[in-house]
């Protein structure tokens, strides 16, 4: 496939690197000679350009490309780009955006018309992923599948959970509650055996039904609680959407060090938030605010390292719940060794939507899993692929990939070696290392 990729910020060099490491034919172009001398020894194509100039966009033979996707900074340039693009005779374009009207369905066939086939807002993708911790603060992720017939959730194993020290085999169920798909143990994920022990500390990921999740707190130690005060570090447009989606009888403090930003985040935040203006870092003012009375704390200022510092010291002064943003890859690993509850990533984010429109099978949702280097898909068996011809147990399975659960007319179930996936079946794939190519070629 023959991509062009317009922006070689954060989300473009990270897409550009992960395509080409797929053998795409890439071409990754920007305005900024020195944002595209990154060390690399991938094999793509750089071009110092403008994806709005008609003569660039000729002379990376726009026409025969498959894919253009826009996630330059400025959302104008991308739409621009895109329709530009589109008419000159790219088969598929995809722009980066920062304004929600856009992704209202009514306005779908008129960017259709256009000639952008589709669009992705990482703000308020992540706003709504902090919601979903927020709503659920005993857990690391939240994956609600097949519009939540099906949930991936993970969860760090306390010492008094009844899980702990016990092997897989040993988890007997009469009647399926959950599937274990992976482990998660210090930095290495690891799909499990039956001769798996868990271990405290572990970070579990099950597959469950609605019926059965409510079960899960439980066995892995923790309890559930209701969040009803939050602070929120950074008056970014992050922590503005997550204002929005939070339920109005949730109390809000939000803290911005910048005077002329608090002044109009009061005309966009709703009547819930309190606005101070103070740096999140300031402990004295924290005590003075109650942060010791604070459900959760959320950082998403633009500095990573302030994020992290900042859920560390909220966790100093007992808050259970803490969410950061961490848009540093090199961090990541570093926040899920310091116990930072959810890590919230925009570039992956973003690239997940995107990757979407690569896959040949019949994909209707995957997701990169921050902390587990992984991803969850939802895939769709076709009539006589290779996953429906055997029972689970008698398939090889491609290296490092786990089903969960399936969709059956209707119907939810939890995979296990008996199982034989039929023609139509909608299937959660669990995939380390980008296995998800090598997957998709049973169920095609």
């Amino acid at each position: 496939m023959r991509i062009v990729i317009a922006g070689a910020g954060a989300v473009g060099t990270h897409l550009a690197k992960l395509l080409s490491q797929e053998n795409q034919d890439v071409i990754l172009m920007d305005t900024d000679r020195e944002r595209l001398n990154f060390s690399s020894n991938l094999e793509m194509i750089t071009m110092v350009g403008s994806s709005t100039s008609l003569k660039d966009l000729n002379e990376i033979d726009i026409k025969n490309t498959d894919l253009f996707i826009g996630v330059t900074p400025d959302e104008s340039v991308n739409i621009t780009s895109c329709m530009l693009a589109a008419n000159m005779g790219a088969k598929k374009t995809f722009a980066r955006i920062d304004n929600f009207e856009y992704l209202l369905p009514k306005n779908k066939d008129f960017f259709d018309k256009l000639g952008i086939n589709a669009m992705v807002y990482p703000e308020m993708l992540a706003a709504k992923e902090i919601v979903s911790a927020v709503k659920r603060p005993w857990a690391r992720l939240w994956v609600e599948l097949f519009g939540g017939a099906i949930i991936l959730v993970g969860v760090k194993i306390r010492e008094n959970a009844t899980l702990a020290n016990k092997y897989l085999y040993d988890l007997n169920q009469d009647k399926k509650r959950f599937h274990i798909v992976a482990i998660k143990r210090n930095n290495t994920t690891i799909i499990p055996k039956g001769n798996h022990q868990i271990l405290p500390n572990d970070i579990l990921f099950f597959c469950t039904t609605q019926e059965f999740v409510k079960e899960i707190p439980d066995i892995t130690g923790k309890q559930n609680f209701d969040v009803k005060n939050i602070m929120i570090m950074g008056g970014s447009r992050i922590a503005i959407r997550t204002s929005q989606y939070l339920p109005d009888d949730v109390h809000i403090k939000l803290l911005e060090s910048d005077k002329e930003k608090c002044h109009k985040l009061l005309e966009k935040v709703p009547k819930n938030v309190t606005i101070f203006n103070d740096d999140g870092r300031n402990t004295d003012f924290l005590l003075q605010e109650g942060i010791t009375d604070m459900d959760a704390f959320i950082a998403v200022t633009g500095n990573s390292e302030a994020n992290i510092l900042a859920c560390m010291a909220a966790k100093q002064f007992g808050v259970k719940k803490t969410v950061a943003e961490v848009e540093n890859m090199d961090y990541i690993a570093m926040a899920e060794s310091l116990d930072i509850g959810t890590v919230i990533n925009k570039r992956l984010i973003t690239v997940n939507n995107i990757y979407r429109f690569l896959l040949n099978a019949d994909v209707s949702n995957i997701k990169s899993l921050t902390f587990a280097n992984a991803d969850v898909a939802e895939i769709t068996a076709r009539p006589n692929s290779l996953i429906t011809k055997k029972e689970i147990k008698n398939l090889t399975l491609p290296k490092n990939t786990s089903l969960g659960g399936l969709i059956r007319n209707g119907e939810p179930m939890l995979i296990d070696g008996n199982t034989q996936v039929e023609a139509y079946d909608n299937v959660v794939v669990f995939c380390l290392n980008d296995a998800i190519r090598d997957i998709e070629k049973l169920f095609n």
